[in-house]
């Protein structure tokens, strides 16, 4: 079973009530905590990210950039928490303006999760 932590800032200029919704727009059974810098929370669910990266038709994407994230065990990766507040995944690199939502992704075996999540596609659909 994989687990998700969301590490999630929250800038002064922010409404901590809309990034609290922007992660749950992605992962709606996170269980969050408030930190001194932002949020931060747990789930094992993948689920919901698994149907908007389909939805989307980001699977090439969202494969390239979880298959680069890869150290042992995980995957790292940040998605833009504006574009997530309309429930929306947009990758992110790590430093923006207004900051990202960094996921680690920890499964056994991290290979077979990302093809299961985001699997190969030829002329953009999934290969069985």
């Amino acid at each position: 079973m994989p687990s998700v932590s969301v590490t999630c800032p929250i800038n002064p200029s922010e409404d901590e009530r809309k990034v609290e919704l922007a992660v749950r727009n992605i992962f709606p059974d996170i269980v969050l905590i408030r930190t001194a810098d932002g949020l931060e929370g747990e789930s094992e669910s993948l689920e919901h990210f698994m149907m908007q990266v389909r939805k989307q038709k980001i699977l090439d994407t969202a494969r390239k950039v979880m298959l680069r994230g890869i150290s042992g065990k995980r995957t790292r990766m940040h998605l833009n928490k504006q574009v997530a507040f309309v429930g929306k995944i947009t990758f992110a690199e790590e430093t923006t303006v207004l900051g990202t939502m960094s996921v680690i992704i920890e499964d056994d075996d991290i290979e077979a999760l990302i093809d299961k999540v985001a699997p190969t596609t030829a002329e953009g659909e999934e290969i069985f």
